[in-house]
């Protein structure tokens, strides 16, 4: 297949693509998708992004392609996000509850991090809460603490992509106000 022979050429075929896509796909996979090299998809998606935000005089489109979680998908634009929210929300029930807000917070803050220890920071119970978390994909197990033998929480790339980060150091400065976990530690064994 050459997608020079498809109307549009190689940007219609990578936008056809990423219309599909149910999560952020690599440059080097559309690469290889597209038989195309990946200096040349590369420059084209940067191309795509930059017309798609009105630069060099096109028209702003409700869209965007962002590289995130590292790969590329079309997402709704920044400045339509109230409209979009009201569609996506309108008789919607699956939000987060406030408690898992919380505790996904505290796990992208503190990862890895096990449930006791999101259990003190709390001062509640969150097995509940850990389980809807891991189960939406938004947290996964990593492991188990050396020590303790507990299960270690992270976040997933499914997070990442779901609050449009790349990396987790993109996350704001909060952590500098939670308790250091040697105080955590104590804390738990104070309890048990």
């Amino acid at each position: 297949m050459d997608v020079d022979r498809l109307p549009g050429g190689l940007p219609a075929a990578l936008e056809a693509i990423l219309m599909v896509v149910d999560q952020p796909i690599t440059a080097r996979e559309l690469a290889a998708l597209t038989r195309r090299p990946l200096g040349q998809v590369t420059a084209q998606l940067a191309s795509l992004a930059a017309e798609y935000e009105g630069k060099g005089g096109a028209r702003p489109r409700g869209f965007a392609l962002r590289e995130v979680a590292g790969g590329w998908r079309i997402y709704s634009a920044a400045p339509f996000a109230d409209v979009v929210a009201k569609f996506v929300l309108d008789g919607q029930s699956a939000r987060l509850t406030q408690a898992a807000l919380e505790t996904l917070a505290i796990v992208a803050y503190r990862q890895p991090v096990t449930r006791g220890q999101i259990s003190a920071i709390r001062g509640v119970n969150v097995d509940g809460v850990v389980r809807t978390l891991t189960t939406r994909g938004l947290i996964a197990e990593l492991g188990s603490d050396e020590g303790s033998g507990a299960l270690l929480y992270g976040t997933t790339a499914y997070f990442l992509e779901r609050m449009g980060m790349s990396t987790l150091d993109e996350l704001p400065p909060l952590a500098p106000h939670l308790p250091e976990f040697d105080a955590l530690d104590s804390a738990i064994k104070e309890s048990s």
